[in-house]
């Protein structure tokens, strides 16, 4: 009877053991994501000190990528951290880079073990972290939160595995799948609650790209306008072939205040360049195609070298029907409103129909929700 007894007192102390590993989990993926869209070219990690059931220490990578998130957790625990567990999002650093490792500051801290959500893929890294802690005498277990932390670290997996960001495609339709009205004329289609939302998206995100037509059409700012939170407004990156862009555009004359990327061809002529350099905003040269346009891959290639990780693309029609028919978009916001535009309005894909990504086996349905009169629907890569 005894053992009985005792079996079910191990039992249950195992379950709380792993019900509380969940939970400390789950907030070091939350703080992790605070750095979404700040850290680039680093990914944003989040972090948990705790000892004896108490959380002594959090931290997530700061802006522009330093400190790391476990230093950060480590500072603020101080002396406790010594015997404590640590929850991470991501595998701790263990080459010297513009920081110390990670991996030493964690076992110079005295921490007794590492609960690791996922393995960075890093080759400077790539289990080499965890290894560097078990040979000091950390516990290590990797892979409590590993689903959330793949999605969450996706652009920094994504960058070093194929060398380009995450894309992100977000599209706002009518119930009758059109972008804009008639004569490419601006059009508002998203209610308030929808626009909050994505401009929450902007600021989660490293940068924002359109084309040169929503430019000359809209005139856009492409910033994140929710109070206290401008200053997280992305990189905006236009898609230019010839140099259109206007100098009186809202986005050249706030280039010096929020970075402006112009993606241009090799024949764009420099004169044009050089007035937008002048303005502040820097001008990048990829490959063209032989359509009118620029090689989607090479602008990719061409940000993730300048470590873009999380692309959100807004626009246009055609810009989003080129990503899409290009097979380079891995998640997908679809807004739906639900009046419709008419007949002559400025179809979702150009020539593509909504259905080649709501009906294609290339993408899964991973959320849907309710914003007001809207319906944000999410899909992501199959």
């Amino acid at each position: 009877m005894i053992f009985r007894i005792l079996e079910d007192q191990f039992v249950q102390k195992s379950r709380e053991s792993k019900a509380a590993d969940q939970r400390f989990m789950q907030l070091a993926l939350t703080l992790g994501r605070r750095g979404q869209g700040r850290t680039w070219p680093n990914p944003a990690v989040g972090a948990v000190v705790v000892k004896d059931g108490v959380i002594v220490g959090r931290g997530w990578t700061q802006p522009r990528g330093r400190p790391h998130a476990e230093p950060e957790a480590l500072r603020r625990a101080g002396e406790a951290a010594r015997g404590a567990t640590l929850y991470v999002t991501l595998e701790p650093c263990s080459h010297v880079g513009k920081s110390p490792p990670c991996a030493d500051a964690i076992i110079a801290a005295g921490i007794a073990r590492v609960v690791s959500a996922i393995e960075d893929p890093n080759p400077e890294v790539a289990g080499q972290g965890h290894a560097r802690l078990r040979a000091a005498g950390i516990t290590v277990d990797i892979g409590l939160g590993a689903v959330e932390a793949a999605h969450d670290h996706a652009g920094h997996f994504r960058r070093v595995r194929d060398k380009r960001p995450h894309v992100i495609l977000k599209l706002a339709v009518s119930s009758d799948s059109k972008i804009g009205a008639g004569g490419r004329k601006p059009l508002a289609i998203s209610g308030e609650a929808a626009k909050a939302r994505v401009h929450l998206l902007r600021a989660q995100c490293d940068a924002i790209l359109v084309g040169i037509g929503t430019v000359l059409s809209d005139d856009p700012l492409l910033a994140c306008h929710l109070p206290g939170m401008e200053s997280r407004s992305p990189v905006r990156v236009v898609l230019d072939r010839s140099l259109r862009i206007p100098g009186t555009s809202r986005l050249v004359h706030s280039a010096r205040e929020t970075p402006l990327w112009v993606m241009t061809s090799n024949l764009a002529e420099a004169p044009a360049a050089m007035k937008l350099g002048a303005a502040g905003a820097q001008v990048i040269r990829v490959a063209t195609t032989s359509a009118p346009g620029l090689d989607i891959p090479s602008v990719l290639h061409g940000l993730a070298e300048k470590g873009i990780t999380r692309l959100l693309v807004e626009g246009g029609a055609r810009v989003a029907s080129s990503f899409v028919a290009a097979g380079l978009v891995d998640e997908v916001w679809l807004l739906h409103a639900p009046d419709p535009v008419g007949a002559d309005g400025v179809p979702a894909l150009e020539a593509l129909p909504l259905t080649t990504i709501t009906q294609s086996p290339a993408f899964k349905l991973r959320a849907s929700e309710m914003l007001q009169r809207d319906t944000l629907t999410i899909y992501e890569r199959a």
